[in-house]
């Protein structure tokens, strides 16, 4: 080869990985923080630095809440993800979930209800007008991705985030939690869901809830459901990594489209909290 030949050679393959990080990015535009590993979705707190700020009981549509957001933009925006309480509790049931997920890169608003005795739909409703508050009105809303939104909720707040699902298919995943709901068929939802149960739930029994849920939603919309070991219906009111690390990947698969985490979903997880796992993988959404 001719040394002009293989210079040209040499600066094409030069060139070559310099265009080659960017168009991986290009393919993906909403990874957000490094490569992830067991330890890293397990961690406490992800890699992002974390603020949060509170929202006044008085604006329209939910009771008020916390919101919790990544510090820097220096990736970008992020996607979004509103939380709800069950029947009778408040957004302090379920603060520990605020800065874990959003310490992974989503903007996280816990919320309180109207009522602490409001009922699945209006829950669903709720959490509706928080994901429409954040993304409108909130001092973070330069910070999300409209695009990019998700629900969750424990109890009848996770029987709300089926609602919600259900009624706004644009949503990117829905997480119901121990969830309890008197609709059991959710065969018109569209969204991906990862339902969780507790084995020893006795107020919303696996058996009567969560998993007809699980059984009805469609295979197309792309579903796993999750049975924690031993747990009781309250088990998404303390801090639990097992339960952290697939909301973390769940919502980094279909929120951010993050094929990264798929190999923490596929193949079925294999842990010693984790009872019974369901799954449609491979996941193609």
């Amino acid at each position: 080869m001719r040394r002009g030949t293989r210079i040209l050679c040499g600066l094409s393959a030069v060139a070559a990985l310099a265009i080659a990080p960017a168009a991986q990015a290009a393919e993906n535009p909403y990874e957000r923080g490094p490569d992830p590993t067991e330890n890293s979705i397990e961690a406490v707190r992800g890699p992002f630095s974390v603020s949060q700020t509170t929202v006044s009981s008085l604006v329209s549509g939910f009771g008020g809440g916390t919101i919790y957001y990544p510090t820097s933009t220096a990736e970008g925006t992020f996607g979004a993800i509103a939380i709800s309480p069950g029947f009778t509790a408040r957004q302090s049931s379920i603060a520990w979930m605020g800065p874990r997920l959003a310490s992974q890169g989503f903007v996280v608003i816990t919320i309180d209800t109207n009522s602490i005795y409001d009922q699945p739909s209006s829950r669903g409703d709720q959490l509706r007008a928080a994901l429409s508050y954040l993304t409108n009105s909130s001092s973070v809303r330069s910070r999300i991705d409209a695009s990019r939104l998700a629900v969750a909720g424990h109890s009848m707040g996770g029987g709300g985030s089926l609602e919600a699902a259900q009624d706004q298919p644009t949503l990117q995943a829905a997480i119901p939690l121990a969830p309890w709901n008197t609709q059991k068929s959710w065969s018109n939802l569209r969204v991906p869901t990862f339902v969780i149960g507790g084995e020893n739930d006795s107020v919303a029994s696996v058996s009567s809830h969560a998993i007809p849920f699980y059984n009805s939603i469609p295979a197309s919309a792309e579903k796993a459901y999750m049975e924690m070991n031993n747990a009781s219906h309250f088990f998404p009111n303390t801090s639990n990594t097992t339960v952290a690390k697939y909301m973390v990947s769940w919502l980094k698969r279909f929120v951010d489209n993050d094929t990264r985490y798929e190999q923490f979903l596929c193949p079925a997880p294999d842990d010693r909290d984790i009872e019974e796992y369901r799954d449609t993988c491979p996941h193609a959404a």
